[in-house]
């Protein structure tokens, strides 16, 4: 991850990834998850999503991850929110009710943090990485999480040819990839966007689809990696 590039982008103002509402494929398929309501939900790469305010307002506590310190100053002016703030190692952090923000790398999340997170919800991470970093995404974010660990995950796909990421490219067969046999994957929608996204059209593309996937964490004990091992002690009820 650049991280140059995105602090560039939301000090330009450069943000068209951002949307002014809660994304509706959230709003229609978090149920399905099944996640106790008290549950701590990581949402990396946040920048100011309404979907972070979403999530806690389902009574979820959300840990959200984000590189830019402009996107979670405005994050919190726009919600009306004064949050305390304090640093660690992992970053610094900006905590008000239930959201809690990091600004600073995902990368660097330990394990005992992700341990304590039940729920993810990714709809701009893993489509914003390199296909040469999103091995190491899978492996250190989502190796951390706990078992019986339940997400809901966005992708993009398209022809990459077309047009330089990010966002980039993720077909199924690469999600299968990233996440089995780790992760019980469930693909619950694809439709086609291209028309709700003419800017993507404009950029040469004649193909746009959108997944969503519900993911639930199944390793046995010997299947699980160092960082995933620690969040093993953690687990929630598996998804029926």
């Amino acid at each position: 991850m650049d991280k140059e590039f995105w602090q560039q982008r939301w000090h330009q103002g450069q943000i068209g990834f951002h949307q002014s509402r809660v994304m509706p494929l959230l709003q229609k398929h978090w149920p399905a998850l099944g996640l106790p309501a008290d549950s701590r939900v990581l949402v990396p790469l946040a920048g100011k999503s309404l979907d972070v305010a979403w999530l806690a307002q389902q009574g979820h506590h959300v840990l959200a991850i984000e590189i830019s310190a402009i996107a979670v100053e405005q994050f919190f002016a726009e919600q009306r929110l004064a949050p305390s703030i304090r640093d660690s190692v992992l970053g610094r952090h900006y905590s008000a009710g239930r959201i809690e923000f990091i600004c600073g790398d995902v990368f660097d999340l330990d394990a005992a943090t992700l341990a304590e997170c039940g729920g993810c919800y990714d709809r701009a991470a893993l489509i914003a990485l390199p296909s040469d970093m999103r091995r190491h995404y899978a492996d250190h974010v989502y190796g951390g999480l706990p078992n019986g660990c339940r997400g809901l995950l966005l992708t993009l796909d398209y022809a990459q040819a077309r047009m330089d990421g990010p966002p980039f490219a993720v077909g199924e067969d690469e999600v299968h990839r990233l996440y089995t046999p780790d992760w019980r994957i469930d693909r619950l929608e694809t439709r086609s966007i291209l028309e709700q996204e003419p800017r993507f059209a404009e950029r040469g593309l004649d193909r746009l689809d959108t997944s969503v996937y519900r993911l639930t964490a199944q390793r046995t004990p010997s299947a699980g990696r160092a960082a995933g091992s620690h969040a093993a002690h953690t687990a929630v009820p598996p998804f029926p």
